[in-house]
């Protein structure tokens, strides 16, 4: 339960910091966060808030289509980057930095972009949360110099749902995804055929019924984490034989069901 009136207050605060940012340049991925950011910077800069999402293999598909209906349902003139990180050798070996390289070169790309575009801010949807889980992201941020109004506000994520939900936005409820990428152990070298092997095991999963959903890629090994409370429809024999034959056509011989279910930062938590 939040406490309204410490929303309120942050909420004017939020607004009182991006109207005096007068341009700027938003990150935006389709989750509640960014989401967030983005509605009150069109809000309350209008065309002066650019709202970019960056488009690589490591964005899973259904993440974009999402992104994509909901920046059109609230005119948000989304404009599509396409960034390289993929193609960086710092990015491929997946080193417990992987998340700096990645954000280092979306900034870089919307730093020359705003830079064309005379804007003079970028902005990305960090959260007060955030500062509780291994972020290298945040670096590359400081580096660049990108803003993070929401955490600058001390919005948590409850906190930012419950605005999305009043503003109406259809991401306020939607699961906490990350880039396919964190789905890969550290250490293990990333590629695009293994980043869409995972993106199409998820996607099968999603399509079955389940909300929230990680594939854990190890190999020709696959281990299922979907939510606490949707565990056991995974023991049903009919359901997992078709899940199994799925599997086995993407590549993956063998699977696991996790019986702890979804945990956020999983990989995080075994480095730790």
């Amino acid at each position: 339960m939040v406490d309204v009136r410490l929303v309120e207050k942050k909420e004017k605060d939020l607004r009182e910091t991006l109207t005096r940012l007068e341009s700027l340049l938003i990150a935006y991925s389709g989750g509640v966060d960014s989401s967030l950011l983005s509605y009150y910077g069109r809000l309350l800069l209008g065309k002066q808030a650019t709202i970019v999402i960056a488009i690589s293999a490591s964005l899973a598909n259904d993440e974009l289509a999402f992104a994509r209906a909901q920046s059109e349902q609230f005119n948000w003139d989304l404009l599509e980057i396409a960034t390289d990180e993929i193609g960086k050798s710092e990015y491929q070996r997946n080193d417990s930095m992987r998340c700096y390289y990645c954000k280092s070169t979306l900034f870089q790309t919307m730093h020359k972009l705003a830079s064309e575009k005379g804007v003079k801010h970028l902005a990305y949807g960090a959260n007060l949360d955030d500062l509780s889980d291994f972020r290298p992201g945040m670096l590359a941020a400081n580096q660049y110099h990108v803003l993070s109004p929401l955490q600058e506000a001390s919005f948590t994520k409850e906190e930012i749902r419950y605005l999305a939900k009043r503003a109406g936005l259809p991401s306020w409820e939607r699961p906490q995804a990350a880039c396919l990428s964190s789905r890969i152990p550290t250490d293990t070298p990333i590629t695009i055929t293994t980043l869409s092997r995972v993106d199409r095991a998820e996607t099968f999963l999603r399509n079955r019924g389940f909300r929230q959903v990680r594939v854990r890629h190890y190999d020709e090994l696959a281990s299922i984490e979907v939510e606490t409370s949707e565990v056991h429809r995974l023991k049903d024999e009919t359901l997992l034989a078709a899940i199994t034959e799925e599997f086995k056509q993407i590549g993956y011989l063998q699977i696991k069901v996790d019986p702890a279910g979804y945990r956020q930062g999983s990989l995080n938590l075994s480095r730790s």
